[in-house]
């Protein structure tokens, strides 16, 4: 690979993983179709990605655990309850064709950009609600769904996280967009790279260091920026990536 491309799949990553660290997911938007564009297979360049995704948490981790925003309780729980669904989805991909899924899948962010627009107060003000254990046995299952999503699909469902933390438990979006970073970010893709890697998924390895430079210098800077802004600014952030994710999702199938 020369300079002029390793700069580019290195300021690619930068500018999707700063997007993404604000506003709470959605760094395959950009990643993964700079990855296929240069011309790696599907399963390839979702293995890469994966790998190169747990840098995003890293860098986002390191910031917001310096500024406080991490429970470190929530932080356990979040990462632990979509585990078992990040293991089969990443299974399940090497098996199931994705185009109708992703679009579906694309129209549903969509929906959850619309609502959170519709709702202006949403994760303005943490308000901590459903901590009981019938609560948490619910979060549990919603966050098992997502991550078999998140182990099988490409883009979005650290979006899903987001919301889901805003909604069910009440956290503002400073909060939820830390939270997942590092669960989502770190932990799951983490677990998903690894999956896919033992199911016999092949990482291009060449490309990584590009990636993980890009990714978690994008995961710091869009975690610098969360911490530094408002709410309000995140809560922008984040309706607007859910319409460029879920439109682009759609579009794919068409």
């Amino acid at each position: 690979m020369d300079f002029l491309s390793t700069l580019g799949l290195f300021i690619g990553s930068l500018f999707a993983n700063t997007l993404a660290s604000l506003a709470g997911g959605g760094s395959g938007l950009l990643q993964l179709p700079l990855l296929l564009f240069l011309g790696l297979t599907f399963s390839v360049a979702l293995a890469t990605h994966k790998v190169a995704s747990v840098a995003l948490g890293l860098g986002a981790a390191l910031k917001h655990w310096r500024s406080g925003n991490l429970d470190p309780k929530l932080t356990v729980y979040v990462t632990l309850a979509g585990a078992t669904g990040v293991i089969i989805g990443a299974n399940l991909i090497l098996f199931v064709p994705g185009p109708v899924a992703e679009g579906l899948l694309g129209a549903f962010i969509i929906l959850l950009g619309l609502y959170s627009r519709m709702r202006k107060s949403l994760g303005q003000e943490a308000e901590p609600r459903n901590r009981t254990t019938f609560g948490l046995v619910i979060g549990c299952l919603g966050l098992s769904a997502i991550g078999l999503l998140n182990g099988s699909l490409t883009a979005g469902t650290g979006l899903f996280v987001t919301l889901f933390l805003v909604r069910w438990f009440g956290l503002d979006y400073k909060q939820a967009v830390a939270l997942t970073l590092v669960s989502v970010g770190l932990f799951w893709n983490g677990l998903g790279a690894v999956t896919l890697a033992w199911a016999g998924a092949e990482i291009y390895w060449p490309w990584i260091p590009a990636l993980l430079l890009g990714s978690m210098l994008g995961g710091y800077l869009g975690a610098y920026m969360a911490d530094k802004y408002s709410n309000r600014l995140i809560k922008i952030a984040f309706e607007l990536l859910t319409f460029a994710v879920g439109v682009k999702l759609v579009w794919g199938v068409l």
